[in-house]
């Protein structure tokens, strides 16, 4: 099998996984938020009214000051919907997982063994294994 070929397969294992899974449902779970995404177009609205107003030559301040406090009123609201909550959460799986398997890829790019190589967690913490520390602290 080619490396596009395992690349693929790979891709194939992702979307089987669990994580993207219940990733995948949240999203559409968000999709189907009407009052969700009615505060999320309106976040865009503010943010697109922001920065039109602060490309002028002589930007309003007022109400480019206005402009941000809706914003993030509005962007607070949208992180206490508890769909979007659940989202952000399974998003963080998926990233995390993707973040570990570039890592992996990268090392093994680097001459690692592919058998036994483990990236570093995201936090820095320990292993286990010496050989890739830099010290214990």
């Amino acid at each position: 099998m080619d490396v596009t070929a395992m690349a693929r397969a790979l891709g194939k294992a992702i979307q089987a996984d669990e994580r993207y899974l219940a990733y995948m449902e949240a999203k559409k779970v968000n999709d189907a938020d009407i009052e969700l995404n009615g505060l999320i177009g309106k976040l865009n609205l503010l943010q697109m009214s922001y920065q039109n107003e602060s490309e002028k030559d002589a930007p309003d301040q007022d109400k480019l000051e206005q402009w941000d406090a809706d914003f993030r009123d509005v962007y607070g609201q949208i992180m206490l919907n508890e769909n979007m909550r659940a989202f952000e959460e399974k998003k963080q799986a998926v990233d995390d997982m993707m973040n570990y398997l570039i890592q992996l890829l990268s090392l093994c790019v680097n001459g690692e063994d592919p058998e036994t190589c483990e990236p570093q967690p995201a936090d820095g913490g320990c292993t286990g294994s010496c050989s890739t520390c830099g010290g214990c602290g």
